[in-house]
């Protein structure tokens, strides 16, 4: 019986592109989501900070302003106890910075002479307006956010710049964590929608893999097989048309083997009797030359044709699942010794040499139908006969694996275009070769080698010709 390949549709190729094209859609998608949402945080923390510090900047200079005169040493007395009772010291920094840009005090410490050296402070003197500063500070290397507003007394001179000061270690750590939270989110959602997309694919797939598996075992000759339709959409359809259309495949294939059947059990009979009458008038006496050599033509022809019609019956009986196997345990050895030795007489007749190569291997006896393993090597020899061209030479050999029996028949003609190695086991089909014949005996030798769960396997020899390698288990 003819095995069935193993399906095409791979479930889980089709899966991995699906779930990779949604990968490739949705993680861009959910990583530029992330940055948004980052960016979107960052820039409120960032913007929030600025206001409050520029708040804190405005208040306090205000207060300066309306509240010291012009001399300087009161103002500095004022800087020093005012940033020592700073309240948010812990948070944030307060700097008294003079007009020189020296510290003059500091909510941190006495910190008086030292220059934080960021561009904001000599810029908020020279436009009189509150300037920010965000990046590293030049002394520390720390991450700060500072805003310096000008102190403008009222007579119009800038004594100094108000500096509020503030690490953006702990907004970052919170970006941070804000970056991660979105990121698990997003990691959910694309975890959700693989998840979703899996189970679509599975809904999707599983039909349809049933329906190829089914598809091919039809494409096989199992046309009694039919698909369950479970669905009422375009796969319910498709699997309706396939079997409909198996049962129209099997219904043309049971018409022509009918008529195959018919037609060979109709042309046996006249064959017979043209054969039987012509080998009768052969062997009379009054026979002259001319005749003779016609009457031999139409025995040789109408022994042709018997062979064809004989092949038809087998290949009618095989696609009807008529042909049954009388399996005993036999000789295979002794089998296919006697039929070369059978075959080969005839074939010196021919001016073919059939050479035998004894491999003295034991062979074991092994469980096969004797007749139709001779129907099989006959054929492959008459085929060799037939294709092997101008080399005229046959090698048969027998030898045993560790599972197998194994019947090698060489000839060196041509060879079999590999193009069409691959077809010349199916049924009907003849190829580029000239010689005559219906293009179903391997077909039919392949079927009874598989019937006894061997192979049956064509390749071009090394050196020119065909191969064919018969492998025939030990145990069915």
């Amino acid at each position: 019986m003819s095995k069935v390949k193993k399906p095409l549709l791979s479930v889980r190729g089709l899966r991995r592109r699906w779930l990779i094209n949604t990968l490739c859609v949705v993680l861009p998608l959910a990583i530029v989501c992330v940055l948004a949402v980052t960016a979107s945080f960052a820039a409120y923390y960032y913007s929030g900070m600025e206001s409050d510090l520029r708040y804190r900047a405005k208040t306090t200079t205000d207060f300066f302003a309306e509240n010291m005169n012009v001399d300087n040493n009161a103002y500095y007395q004022s800087c020093v106890k005012y940033a020592q009772t700073y309240e948010d010291r812990n948070s944030i920094e307060l700097q008294f910075i003079n007009a020189q840009g020296r510290l003059v005090a500091s909510s941190y410490g006495p910190w008086a002479g030292d220059a934080p050296r960021t561009d904001e402070i000599r810029e908020a003197m020279d436009t009189r307006t509150q300037q920010p500063y965000v990046g590293k500070d030049p002394n520390t290397g720390e991450h700060i956010m500072a805003v310096s507003s000008p102190v403008i007394y009222s007579n119009g001179e800038v004594i100094g710049v108000l500096r509020f000061v503030t690490s953006t270690r702990v907004m970052h750590m919170q970006i941070l964590f804000i970056a991660l939270v979105a990121m698990m989110f997003f990691m959910v959602f694309v975890l959700i929608i693989v998840l979703l997309t899996n189970y679509y694919i599975h809904t999707v797939l599983v039909p349809v893999t049933d329906i190829t598996e089914k598809a091919q075992r039809i494409a096989t000759g199992s046309y009694g097989v039919q698909i369950t339709a479970k669905y009422n959409d375009e796969i319910g359809i498709l699997a309706d048309t396939i079997n409909e259309m198996s049962n129209k495949i099997s219904q043309n294939e049971k018409v022509q083997t009918d008529f195959i059947s018919s037609l060979s059990h109709e042309l046996r009979t006249p064959l017979t009797a043209i054969t039987g009458w012509t080998e009768t008038l052969l062997s009379g006496e009054n026979v002259d030359v001319q005749t003779r050599r016609g009457m031999e033509i139409i025995l040789r022809e109408s022994k042709r044709l018997t062979e064809m019609v004989l092949g038809l019956l087998e290949f009618s009986r095989i696609e009807g699942d008529r042909m049954t196997l009388n399996v005993e345990m036999a000789d295979i050895r002794d089998e296919f010794e006697d039929t070369v030795f059978m075959y080969g007489s005839r074939l010196r007749q021919e001016g073919i040499d059939l050479n035998y190569i004894d491999t003295d291997i034991d062979v074991p006896m092994i469980p096969c139908d004797t007749k139709r393993l001779r129907q099989v090597f006959l054929n492959i020899l008459d085929n060799a006969a037939k294709h092997g061209g101008e080399g005229k030479t046959i090698d048969a050999s027998i030898h045993k694996t560790d599972t197998a029996v194994v019947i090698d028949i060489r000839d060196y003609g041509p060879g079999i275009p590999e193009d069409e190695i691959p077809l010349v086991k199916k049924k009907f089909y003849k190829g580029s070769s000239k010689a005559r014949g219906t293009g179903i005996g391997l077909a039919v030798c392949d079927e009874i080698v598989a019937m006894h769960n061997g192979t049956l396997d064509l390749s071009n020899a090394e050196g020119g010709g065909t191969r064919v390698r018969i492998s025939l288990p030990l145990e069915q």
